[in-house]
C-alpha cells in the first residue's frame, strides 16, 4: 500500500497544487489559455509521438484491442444515455452529456503520466490507442447526437466536414500517426530531435495535472445534481469493471494491455465534458459538479485499483 500511495502522492499532489494556487491567486479563467495550448499542443503530442515511434510496428496494430475497449466504454454510454432517455425522462441533448459524464474519462490528462508512473513503459501503446481513438469517436458522437436533436445548426455536410477536420487534425491523433509512420518506417531519429521531444514529453504530465486542478478551483461546487448518485459509481467503479470483463472475455490481449485499460477506464469524468456541454448550451452545471466530485472521489478508487494492480489481485486469465 505504501507503494501506491508513493505513485498517487505526487500525481494527485500536482492537483491539489494547482487547485490551492488558483484559489489563493485568483487570476481570470483566461490566464490558464496559453498553458492548456502548451499541454494540447506540444506537451501531450510530443509524449504520445515518443511512446508511439519507439515501439514495434506490429503492437500498433492490434485493432481488435481498440475495437473492444471502445465497445466496453460504449456500453457505459449507452446505459447511461438510456437512463437519460426513458428514466429521467431528459432530452437527448442532456441525456448525451450525462451519457459522457459516465463514459469519457479524463485519459488525455491524467491517463499518460498515471500509467506510465505505475505500469511503466510496455503501458505506453495501449494508452497511446486507447486515448487517440476514443477521443476521435468521441468527437464525432458528441455533434452527431447534439444534430439530431436540434443543437447543433450547422448543414449536414459543413457538420461532417468540421468533425473530419477535429479528428483528423487533433494534435494528439496528429502526433501518434506521426508516430505510427515513423515506427513502420524505421525512421532514424537525430539526437537532437530526441532530446527536443524528450523535453517536451517530460513536461506533460505535471502541467497537465497542475492545469486540471487549476481547472477544478475555477468551477466551484454550487450544488449536487441527483444524477451524481449513479454516475459516480458507474464512472468509477462499472466502467473499469465493464472493460476488464470484456476485454479478458475476448482473449489475446497481454496483462499489461488489460491493466492499462482498466486504469484509464477508471479515471474521473473528463473535464472536455464540460466544454462539449458549454458548447452547446446544456447539462453545464452539473458536468462542472460531475467532474469536480468523481476527481475527488477517485482518489479512493484508483488507489483501489492500482492495489488490485499491483499486487496481483487483478486475475489475469478471468476466462479459462
Amino acid at each position: 500500500m505504501a507503494d501506491i500511495v508513493g505513485l498517487l502522492l505526487p500525481f494527485f499532489g500536482l492537483i491539489v497544487i494547482g487547485y490551492i494556487a488558483a484559489r489563493i491567486t485568483k487570476q481570470p479563467t483566461e490566464a490558464l489559455g496559453w498553458l492548456n495550448t502548451f499541454i494540447i499542443y506540444a506537451a501531450l503530442p510530443a509524449l504520445f509521438f515518443k511512446l508511439v515511434s519507439q515501439t514495434p510496428i506490429e503492437q500498433l496494430t492490434r485493432a481488435d484491442f481498440v475495437v473492444t475497449d471502445i465497445a466496453a466504454t460504449y456500453l457505459i454510454f449507452l446505459l447511461l444515455f438510456l437512463i437519460g432517455c426513458f428514466l429521467r425522462r431528459n432530452s437527448l441533448a442532456d441525456s448525451t452529456i450525462q451519457a459522457f459524464a459516465g463514459a469519457y474519462g479524463n485519459i488525455g490528462y491524467m491517463g499518460p503520466g498515471l500509467a506510465l508512473l505505475a505500469l511503466g513503459e510496455k503501458a505506453a501503446v495501449p494508452v497511446a490507442l486507447i486515448i487517440c481513438f476514443e477521443n476521435a469517436l468521441h468527437f464525432i458522437v458528441a455533434p452527431g447526437l447534439m444534430a439530431i436533436e436540434g443543437g447543433d445548426k450547422r448543414s449536414p455536410w459543413r457538420l461532417a466536414g468540421d468533425i473530419a477536420r477535429k479528428v483528423l487534425l487533433h494534435p494528439f491523433i496528429l502526433s501518434t500517426a506521426l508516430g505510427f509512420a515513423a515506427a513502420a518506417l524505421s525512421i532514424h531519429q537525430p539526437v537532437a530531435f530526441q532530446r527536443f521531444v524528450d523535453y517536451l514529453a517530460q513536461a506533460a504530465a505535471p502541467c497537465a495535472l497542475f492545469a486540471m486542478g487549476v481547472t477544478l478551483a475555477l468551477r466551484p461546487l454550487k450544488r449536487i445534481p441527483t444524477e451524481i448518485g449513479y454516475i459516480v459509481p458507474v464512472k468509477l467503479i462499472l466502467h473499469p469493471l465493464v472493460v476488464y470483463i470484456v476485454l479478458q472475455a475476448v482473449g489475446g490481449f497481454d496483462a499489461i494491455w488489460i491493466e492499462s485499460a482498466v486504469l484509464l477506464a477508471a479515471l474521473p469524468t473528463a473535464t472536455n465534458v464540460f466544454v462539449i456541454g458549454q458548447q452547446y448550451g446544456v447539462w453545464q452545471e452539473r458536468a462542472s459538479a460531475t467532474i469536480l466530485i468523481t476527481t475527488a472521489c477517485s482518489v479512493v478508487t484508483v488507489s483501489l485499483v492500482l492495489y488490485l494492480i499491483k499486487s496481483g489481485a487483478l486475475p489475469a486469465q478471468l476466462f479459462s
